[in-house]
């Protein structure tokens, strides 16, 4: 087969785990009339290029500077695990009394997940966020302005990091696309990134919360160190001794 037509076979997958969030290598080959072991080299060669993760039998998309989940999307995967990280992400309040809630799915959940038995202050730039929490007991909810990204539904830009500066919060539950131990939390977009990077500079502690197909990822803009994270919260499909490693770099890492 020419380098031509495999490398439009690799854009097709690529293409393919985009539009549904991951590929089958088995579904893979009879679609595309290939061998497995064609669709695993392809794989292979797409994971080096940092455009996909491979699995067990398949492989999902790596967010990248090109391409980003949207919320809508981020909604339906891993929704168990998810939810069990919010919980526990939720439990590390402590006697914290202002709070930034980052954009996404995760810290959505996180939000919904914090008590409202007494008073706190909540700091975002997520919508969502913020139209979930407003009406709830004891809280007052902080919408930082800026421009909307449509995707995600958070504001962004020099409006939101300047009125970011002027905080000081307890506690930011921070998300990102990627985590690594090589280059620490990353994000598609620089927006986003410079967000991210005001609300830890403003934040005492800072916890990261996210799904195990997360580590290892890496995107575009770098925002900060795994060593700036007080804690990791994730899931047992993360392995132990993974996330072990993580650990030594400084935060304290809950898998649930």
């Amino acid at each position: 087969m020419s380098e031509r037509t495999a490398e439009e076979r690799q854009r097709a997958i690529v293409l393919a785990a985009r539009a549904t969030g991951s590929v089958d290598v088995t579904a893979l080959a009879a679609q595309l009339g290939v061998a497995k072991e064609t669709i695993r080299r392809d794989l292979r060669a797409l994971e080096d290029h940092g455009l996909v993760r491979r699995t067990h039998g398949g492989a999902y998309p790596v967010e990248s500077a090109g391409f980003e989940t949207t919320l809508a999307f981020r909604a339906t995967s891993h929704v168990p695990e998810k939810r069990r990280i919010a919980a526990a992400a939720a439990e590390l309040l402590g006697d914290a009394e202002t709070v930034f809630v980052d954009e996404g799915f995760t810290p959505q959940l996180i939000a919904e997940a914090l008590p409202t038995d007494r008073p706190l202050t909540v700091v975002t730039a997520s919508l969502p966020v913020a139209g979930s929490l407003a009406e709830a007991e004891n809280m007052s909810v902080l919408l930082l302005g800026g421009r909307v990204r449509a995707g995600t539904l958070a504001t962004v830009d020099h409006w939101t990091t300047k009125m970011l500066s002027g905080f000081v919060v307890d506690l930011a539950f921070i998300g990102a696309n990627g985590i690594s131990r090589e280059h620490g939390l990353t994000t598609p977009d620089p927006a986003v990134s410079e967000v991210k990077a005001q609300a830890m500079r403003a934040a005492r502690r800072t916890v990261f919360a996210g799904v195990h197909t997360k580590f290892g990822a890496v995107s575009f803009c770098r925002f900060a160190d795994i060593s700036a994270l007080e804690a990791i919260v994730t899931s047992t499909q993360l392995p132990a001794a993974e996330a072990h490693r993580y650990s030594l770099l400084g935060p304290q890492v809950i898998r649930v």
